[in-house]
């Protein structure tokens, strides 16, 4: 069965934040603590804010603040801190906290209340309800300070609201999974290949990857140590979970394919697990010593929440892990997709993605086939792999592209369809889809951006997910969606460029 690598989100803390200050009094001071509990609370008990919410003691002087963005810091299950100013918290004391948090930001403003007491509302109950006064001029510090966050506005009560934490706890939680996240890759790029470089190094200080290099006969060495008995259960395994082709079957003329297919995810996985990799990359190019490419091991691994680059294409892996990750607990997947070719029917136009033999099958909930098929490229055996078509309905396609002086990361909202033909003659996993705002806008904007050709595609979260990530991570982002103009994405991307050049500094 399968043996997932993608976390409970529900292990991982937010830390809600309450900021007032020591004018008010010990008495309204115990009322501001007691409705940040309940609000804290409120947040806890809401299905669609995946991790644990834990409420920390309110924060009145400058102190207090430093030390609790240093603890915050040092916390290895935190992945970010909601702050909201109860009352009215002087920003000035926020200065050294905030510049010391390097933890993802939430500005929650909200207020205890849903409604004003109209008939009994004095100047006692003003003095503790100041988020309207306090929360602006937490605005302006983040502001001024130049703090990346989110802001979220609304009462604790409306589902909009914690959907919007919901989403950001996710990315927060894709944030500090690209920070752990050792990625390894079997050989180098595709020659020739532009798009699937990029610095590593600068790769590591945005987000946190480490990115190596290991031989790919190293990989062979742990392939071939993989014992006939664990063969045996895999395969069975295999027959229990898919179709397989009757030729693969035991005793069938095609069997031997199906257990080298076996010995290769066996030791694949017996690699990344001893390295504690969560990603890596392969290369049809750089095979060493294996008699197949790998396809059906790919396919397995990243249903388990593994990232994974075909061609070497680190980026792209990194994109997986961090979509596994966000999706955790969602309906819906992730995978390595590519867009291969084109319906240009005029009105019906179709996007067709798949990538060879890689393409992850928690893309859908149909039970896939098992089988071997020719390739045609990379000059070894027929490799093994599971084919299906991915399931209709909402998804987005996200590329990671390195433009000299930062990544950039482009996103489409696509809306993936069933089969309008069938394919018999494409043993492939695949994917249709119809891009927003329509085909000519959407691949002239993806062109005009430099996006790369390999993306992740993911049917469990969408564009907010992605919005809140790039913010944390100060990362250009750019979206084709159903507002998308030539003319306004074109200047977008001029505006970009000065914007993120002189964000540098010299």
């Amino acid at each position: 069965m399968t043996r997932s690598i993608v976390p409970d989100l529900a292990t991982s803390e937010v830390w809600f934040l309450t900021g007032s200050q020591g004018l008010y009094g010990e008495e309204t001071l115990k009322q501001v603590a007691e409705q940040s509990k309940q609000i804290a609370d409120s947040l806890a008990g809401a299905s669609d804010i995946p991790v644990t919410v834990v409420w920390k003691p309110v924060l009145t002087d400058s102190d207090a603040i430093r030390r609790m963005a240093l603890d915050a810091n040092s916390a290895d299950d935190v992945v970010g801190v909601i702050a909201w100013m109860h009352t009215f918290s002087p920003a000035k004391m926020w200065i050294t906290g905030l510049d010391l948090l390097r933890k993802p930001l939430l500005h929650l403003h909200t207020q205890a209340n849903v409604e004003l007491p109209w008939d009994t509302i004095d100047m006692d109950f003003m003095n503790l309800n100041q988020a309207a006064h306090g929360d602006r001029e937490f605005g302006y510090i983040q502001t001024r300070l130049g703090v990346a966050r989110k802001t979220v506005v609304g009462h604790v009560s409306n589902p909009d609201v914690t959907a919007k934490i919901g989403t950001w706890t996710r990315a927060a939680c894709g944030w500090a999974a690209t920070h752990e996240l050792k990625l390894a890759r079997f050989g180098d790029n595709m020659r020739y290949v532009a798009v699937t470089e990029g610095d590593k190094t600068e790769a590591e200080l945005r987000f946190g990857v480490q990115v190596n290099t290991w031989g790919v006969n190293d990989l062979v060495e742990a392939v071939d140590a993989a014992s006939d008995a664990d063969v045996d259960a895999l395969v069975a395994e295999y027959e229990e979970l898919y179709d397989v082709s009757p030729e693969l079957r035991v005793g069938a003329d095609r069997h031997e394919s199906l257990r080298y297919g076996a010995r290769i995810e066996l030791g694949l996985r017996s690699f990344l697990e001893a390295g504690g990799f969560s990603a890596f990359t392969t290369s049809f190019e750089d095979l060493g010593g294996l008699r197949q490419l790998p396809g059906l091991a790919v396919q397995r691994l990243m249903a388990d929440g593994y990232g994974f680059g075909a061609e070497g294409d680190w980026k792209t892996a990194v994109l997986v892990r961090a979509a596994k990750v966000m999706g955790a607990g969602l309906p819906g997947g992730a995978s390595l997709m590519e867009d291969y070719t084109y319906n240009l029917v005029p009105g019906e136009e179709l996007i067709l993605g798949a990538h060879m033999l890689e393409v992850c099958p928690s893309l859908t909930k149909s039970r896939p086939k098992l089988e071997i098929h020719a390739l045609g490229i990379g000059g070894r055996e027929d490799p093994v792999r599971l084919v299906f078509d991915t399931d209709a309905g909402p998804a987005i396609v996200v590329a990671l592209s390195d433009m000299r002086d930062r990544f950039r990361l482009v996103a489409n909202v696509v809306e993936v369809v069933d089969l309008p033909h069938p394919l018999p003659k494409l043993p492939v996993a695949r994917a249709i889809w119809r891009p927003q705002p329509d085909f000519a806008t959407s691949a002239a904007a993806w062109l005009t951006a430099g996006a790369a050709h390999h993306t992740v595609m993911s049917t469990a979260v969408g564009i907010e997910v992605f919005e809140d990530f790039a913010e944390i991570a100060r990362n250009e982002l750019v979206v084709i969606d159903e507002h998308t103009t030539i003319r306004e994405f074109q200047r977008e991307l001029r505006w970009n460029q000065a914007y993120y050049r002189l964000a540098q500094g010299l």
